[in-house]
């Protein structure tokens, strides 16, 4: 059972993501119009983002691994906020976009390393029964830093332009890095873990495959946001309104991520999870139509709860899964396949949106997400007895 100081780790993970996505919100809200200032367009901004995405996928994957092979996971969390928050302020010095390319490549990577030990340790500082709740709350602050980033770039931008926004961000990403290193406690069983070998065979129970085999069907239909925001202005928003939009959804996001979290803790994981797909498929439908602006606001704030739901809730899904010395390579594997997928999917919409207009994408999406909620409907539940450290719900 953890102890009390191990339990505190989760509200400092979470003060930790509120001040660094605060940071992270307020350079990422404003790098588009920072890039057109220095010469850059829409292409550079999407080999950018398309290499920085597509190495954090990679850096996932095996810091997954590495998080099962190391006694003690706590410096790996920490360099990983460090080098994130070390290098983002130096956009305020860059002249070309190759320079952000490389910013964006560290920081992506630095995420992508912290991300498997971080929720291993969220997962082993509380009892089975409260995992869900735990990650819901360290979701819920990191949605309200990313409501609370742009607002503070948005203060600070009229005064001393982007590269003042760039400066103003390394002190939310400073105080995140001291926050996590000097508080947050590795779990004191985590020094038992042996470790493992690197392989491709991923040696996890059937049951993790299934509910994988279930969100890699639904992430082939779960494309960029962008796409929503171009539907909308298709509505007659315009598009400069985008942040507006984004903020109605992190708002919602925001207030019901904990409770969503703690609700998988007393109903199964699955059928929550697959309540934010249903969610997902009736946003998704309403974009396919014709939809009224005040459909297109309603939709937004609805499409809160969809990432609310299933968010945090598939990650303490994926731990209840997995053994307790391979969570680390489960979550790994899950943030991979996820964002393969991910941007696998906006290349699809993208082409249909090309081919057949915006009603066909949005419509396929919402009916793989309908498919991938059945799939979770009938997904095996993890068997309740203890577990070999008391409370550990025994993978099969």
């Amino acid at each position: 059972m953890p102890s009390a100081r191990e339990r505190r780790n989760v509200r400092i993970f979470g003060a930790t993501s509120f001040l660094n996505d605060t940071a992270s919100e307020m350079a990422y809200w404003i790098l588009p119009a920072f890039l057109a200032s220095i010469g850059a367009g829409p292409a550079q901004l999407g080999i950018i983002e398309g290499i920085a995405e597509s190495v954090a996928s990679a850096a996932k994957l095996f810091s997954g691994y590495l998080a099962d092979r190391v006694p003690r996971r706590k410096p790996l969390v920490v360099a990983g906020y460090a080098v994130a928050n070390a290098v983002k302020p130096l956009l305020a010095l860059v002249t070309s976009w190759w320079q952000v390319l490389g910013i964006r490549f560290a920081d992506r990577t630095a995420k992508g390393i912290r991300g498997a030990p971080r929720d291993v340790m969220v997962a082993e500082s509380v009892p089975a029964g409260q995992r869900g709740g735990a990650f819901g709350l360290l979701q819920a602050m990191d949605s309200a830093g990313a409501i609370a980033g742009p607002l503070l770039a948005l203060a600070i931008v009229g005064h001393w332009g982007a590269r003042g926004v760039f400066w103003a961000a390394a002190v939310p990403g400073a105080l995140a890095v001291v926050v996590v290193a000097a508080f947050v406690r590795e779990p004191e069983h985590a020094r038992e873990g042996k470790a493992l070998e690197f392989t491709l065979r991923p040696q996890l129970p059937w049951r993790f495959h299934y509910v994988l085999l279930a969100v890699t069907l639904f992430s082939l239909g779960n494309s960029s946001d962008m796409f929503l925001v171009l539907r909308a202005r298709d509505a007659g928003i315009a598009v400069t309104l985008a942040p507006l939009l984004g903020l109605v959804f992190n708002v919602v996001y925001t207030l019901a991520s904990w409770p969503a979290g703690r609700l998988s803790d007393r109903v199964p994981r699955q059928f929550v999870a697959a309540a934010g797909y249903v969610v997902f498929a009736i946003v998704y439908a309403v974009f396919a139509a014709e939809p009224s602006q005040a459909a297109i606001w309603g939709a937004m704030a609805f499409y809160g709860l969809f990432y609310a739901l299933t968010n945090p809730v598939l990650r303490a899904l994926v731990v209840d899964h997995a053994p307790p010395e391979k969570r680390g390579r489960a979550l790994g594997i899950f943030y991979f396949v996820t964002s393969v997928t991910m941007l696998l999917a906006s290349l699809i919409t993208g082409e249909l949106w090309d081919r057949f207009g915006a009603r066909i994408p949005f419509y396929v999406s919402a009916a793989l997400a309908v498919a991938a909620a059945l799939l979770l409907v009938l997904a095996p539940r993890t068997r309740s007895h203890p577990g070999p450290r008391g409370g550990e719900p025994k993978a099969a």
